[in-house]
């Protein structure tokens, strides 16, 4: 497997990343987990926009799935060659009309669903391309979904928001590679059910066996270096921080 970070900020796009987004490649086939806000413009830097297999979204909080409208009209309204087909997108339930309206229900109110097959997210095992996935529901305000990719006897885990939960040391248990978010400062916010701080995910990676740890979601308030200090004062495996354009072979 190949994960390319496309964008990493939380909660708003920072001057140097776009929001939540991260492509997953392997044997060919390209999965695109989360499109928040400014996610689109950067997928191209490592993507054609029509090479693009599935996407998941973690949940319909804009930071991780807004872009998504934008992606719409490039589907379509392409020229060359006609309307895109209708790709799966794997989502909570009501993605397509939370997306149609934040878009606008033009030309139709189903339009959307004529470009993107929409799949209703539930907890537990599916196949999807030559990846073998299981999702959890974990801790937000919103309904939401970590995911455990697994593929050629390697597993990467996103967790996407949440806050502590049992849910996340079972998707990311001996994952080769655990991408967590760590919106919070250990010390400074205690909001339960809601996102994670950098020793909080640093727990979930040692509890979990996880073989490397990249924090992600990190906003720009958010002082990334104390996060991922915090983290490794707990979890002894390797662990950095994720940046836009990084890319890891697993």
């Amino acid at each position: 497997m190949k994960l390319t970070v496309v964008g990493c900020s939380g909660s708003f796009p920072s001057a140097d990343s776009a929001c939540s987004s991260y492509l997953v490649e392997a044997d060919g086939f390209r999965l695109l987990l989360d499109l928040g806000n400014g996610a689109l413009g950067e997928l191209q830097r490592h993507c054609g926009l029509y090479d693009l297999d599935a996407i998941f979204l973690s949940h319909l909080h804009a930071d991780h799935c807004i872009d998504m409208c934008a992606y719409f009209v490039a589907r379509y309204y392409r020229h060359e060659g006609g309307r895109c087909e209708a790709m799966p997108v794997y989502a909570p339930e009501g993605a397509e009309q939370r997306l149609t309206t934040a878009y606008g229900d033009t030309p139709s109110a189903t339009s959307m669903s004529e470009v993107f097959d929409f799949h209703t997210l539930k907890s537990g095992p599916f196949d999807l391309g030559p990846f073998t996935v299981r999702t959890e529901r974990v801790c937000h305000p919103v309904e939401a979904y970590g995911i455990r990719i697994e593929h050629g006897g390697k597993v990467l885990t996103y967790s996407g928001d949440t806050g502590v939960c049992d849910a996340l040391d079972t998707l990311a248990a001996d994952s080769d590679l655990f991408l967590c978010e760590a919106s919070f400062t250990h010390g400074k916010e205690d909001i339960p059910e809601l996102h994670l701080n950098g020793r909080e995910a640093g727990l979930h990676a040692a509890r979990a066996g996880a073989k490397r740890l990249v924090l992600t979601h990190i906003p720009p308030w958010t002082d990334g270096e104390r996060n991922l200090a915090d983290a490794r004062a707990v979890y002894s495996g390797p662990a950095e921080l994720a940046r836009p354009g990084a890319v890891y072979e697993l």
